[in-house]
């Protein structure tokens, strides 16, 4: 089998269900694989995005790692089977890149990386976490997993108001555990947000707050000091994703669990983080987004080092909350993943329909990552098609 054509194109995605709402011009990359294999009269073609929260790669993938797919022989990519085998077409992307300088290469990697893993297991005729799991050595025995909603991002007008609604919209639709942002606005004011979410859950242990990174290290400290009493499940991306000292200052301070993670992007960096941040093992998260760290090789190493250092599995909780990390959830035995379920549409959530039972989520079972299942972010996929 050989990649005959690699596709991309970048669109606009909103944090909001509302998409008038000023996302800040937020954007993501969208790739097609394309192969000389037919089945049903249709070339077999992976697809992937750029994950969600950062901005689009066009330039990187165009430039830089489809033409190394593209020019790379087909026995350098594909296994003994002669499907694409993902790890070798992964080495074949970073050939030639030195250690360091993660920026955001990262994410085009990881953005071929997924449409890699969608094709080897559409080739395979697999769930991918169903081939994931094989090539891995990591029997699958469930079809379920547990799954928390994201959103409770700041509305421009009746915030609270709206914020309720949401979260209402959240626990009907099944969801159990609830994530909002804060740090944007007076500390005073996130607080009164908090409570307000708080007065629709049974208590503390199922909201989690992320405050994206925005605190500097004084405000951290007072912010752990005014969050202890509520107990809540997590507090999340508190400072500089770099700032190991004040991640060690709040821990030490800070009862309840803190996560950490997402806007770090590569084993070395995941490595410092558990030595130097003062992470407590087997007690705080991590939320490490699959795509955003090179994709399911860098990942693995990731999940082993933590293996390694006395870390269980069940600590990752993937960012995302799409398809993609819910596989990859589900084949690795991760503690669970998040779920955007009407923020960053087409790409946020799970199969159209699909429903949420007591937290938990039932993956599709068709071929591939499931995209088939989500026919407005086929739509997407399809242009690159034409």
């Amino acid at each position: 089998m050989r990649l005959v054509d690699i596709r991309q194109a970048t669109v606009p995605i909103s944090r909001y269900a509302d998409a008038s709402i000023s996302s800040g011009n937020l954007d993501t990359t969208i790739v097609a694989i394309i192969t000389d294999a037919y089945r049903a009269g249709e070339p077999i073609v992976g697809f992937g995005f750029s994950s969600i929260g950062r901005y689009g790669q066009s330039g990187l993938i165009r430039d830089r790692f489809a033409p190394r797919l593209l020019a790379a022989p087909a026995e350098d990519l594909c296994a003994a089977d002669g499907n694409i085998d993902p790890f070798r077409a992964w080495q074949c992307m970073m050939l030639g890149e030195k250690p360091g300088g993660h920026g955001e290469r990262c994410v085009a990697v990881g953005t071929l990386d997924m449409a890699l893993w969608d094709l080897a297991a559409k080739v395979a005729e697999e769930p991918l976490y169903q081939f994931l799991g094989k090539v891995i050595g990591i029997e699958q025995t469930s079809q379920q997993v547990p799954v928390y909603a994201g959103g409770g991002y700041y509305f421009p007008d009746d915030d609270i108001g709206r914020l309720t609604t949401e979260v209402r919209q959240f626990l009907d639709q099944g969801h159990t555990h609830i994530k909002m942002k804060i740090g944007a606005v007076p500390l005073e004011d996130d607080l009164k947000r908090i409570e307000a979410i708080l007065d629709l859950l049974p208590d503390g242990s199922h909201l989690a707050v992320d405050a994206m990174n925005r605190y500097s290290p004084e405000m951290a400290i007072r912010a752990a000091q005014a969050l202890q009493p509520y107990k809540l499940w997590w507090f999340e991306d508190i400072c500089d994703p770099l700032d190991f000292t004040t991640h060690e200052r709040v821990a030490a301070e800070y009862s309840p669990p803190i996560a950490a993670g997402e806007a770090l992007f590569s084993a070395a960096d995941a490595t410092n983080l558990i030595r130097y941040a003062g992470l407590r093992r087997n007690h705080d998260i991590f939320v490490f987004d699959p795509v955003h760290c090179y994709g399911v090789p860098e990942y693995l190493q990731i999940a082993e080092m933590l293996e390694d250092n006395g870390w269980s599995r069940q600590s990752c909780w993937p960012h995302g909350g799409h398809l993609f990390s819910l596989h990859l959830a589900a084949a690795l035995k991760l503690g669970g993943n998040e779920c955007n379920p009407h923020n960053f549409q087409p790409f946020g959530g799970f199969a159209d329909g699909a429903e949420i039972s007591e937290g938990f989520a039932t993956l599709p079972d068709v071929p591939g990552v499931g995209f088939a299942t989500r026919p407005q972010l086929m739509n997407l996929f399809s242009a690159l098609l034409t």
